[in-house]
């Protein structure tokens, strides 16, 4: 865990994605707070909330509220709220991806064209719609983050249209990252080893690829959510001022062998 900082003492951050105390983006949620942000808790849909609620208790998020990305008055809702009672927004992190289960274990030239279109809208397009509420209220500047993996770059086994939908992540962080620029805004993807969350359960012979990274890696070990939040929270920083259109890999080295 990351030790407590005043590193981003007086920013306020939107986390969206938190799936339940083992996600990515709860391990991103702990390092901001230890870092002295304050944050605003999403979670999609009250079945979802019990599992989110602990994380959003322990971090003490200043605002917990409910944000299904394809329902575009809860969006508009949550910023809202953003405005009201904070009137401004320093940084954001989108941690979602979907595809229907019968699309992401086929290979890809069998997705349907529904399954296509759905994994791409709430795993890339959700960040733009996001990006696009979020930069008006980055008034100083600010980030916007979100998460990746390395079958974005490289076939992965059993990882499948998924490859697709997070290099069209990455190219969409690029331009990003070129339009908000002139307003300070830094857009930076995460690209974590494979690690066992709730969304990586849904892939084929899980067990097979958190092996493989523990054995190819330099470090030979995987990653831990507190290592990703550590990067994501240092990303935040000012200290990372001059870094955006960035993929950062936090998997032990996994990516270059």
């Amino acid at each position: 865990m990351l030790p407590e900082n005043h590193l981003l003492k007086g920013k306020k951050g939107l986390i969206v994605g938190i799936a339940n105390e083992h996600s990515i983006a709860a391990g991103c949620a702990t390092a901001f707070r230890a870092s002295g942000a304050e944050l605003c808790i999403t979670y999609q849909n009250d079945k979802a909330r019990k599992f989110v609620d602990p994380v959003a208790t322990s971090v003490g998020a200043d605002m917990f509220l409910p944000l299904d990305v394809t329902d575009h008055e809860q969006t508009d809702a949550v910023f809202s709220r953003i405005e009201q009672s904070w009137g401004k927004l320093d940084f954001l992190l989108h941690s979602i991806a979907f595809c229907p289960r019968e699309d992401l274990h086929g290979r890809v030239v069998d997705c349907s064209q529904e399954g296509f279109g759905l994994a791409m809208d709430i795993s890339v397009h959700s960040l733009i719609r996001l990006a696009r509420r979020a930069e008006p209220l980055m008034h100083d500047g600010g980030t916007i983050l979100t998460v990746s993996y390395h079958g974005a770059e490289k076939v992965v086994d059993n990882y499948n249209v998924m490859g697709p939908v997070k290099a069209a992540l990455e190219a969409t962080t690029r331009y990003l990252s070129v339009e908000l620029g002139p307003r300070n805004i830094r857009v930076n993807a995460l690209s974590p080893g494979p690690l066992q969350t709730r969304a990586a359960s849904g892939i084929d012979h899980f067990d097979t690829l958190i092996n493989d990274a523990r054995a190819r890696a330099p470090m030979h070990r995987l990653t831990t959510i507190d290592e990703v939040g550590a990067m994501a929270a240092c990303l935040v920083t000012d200290f990372a001022r001059s870094v955006t259109g960035n993929t950062s890999y936090i998997d032990g080295g996994h990516h270059v062998v």
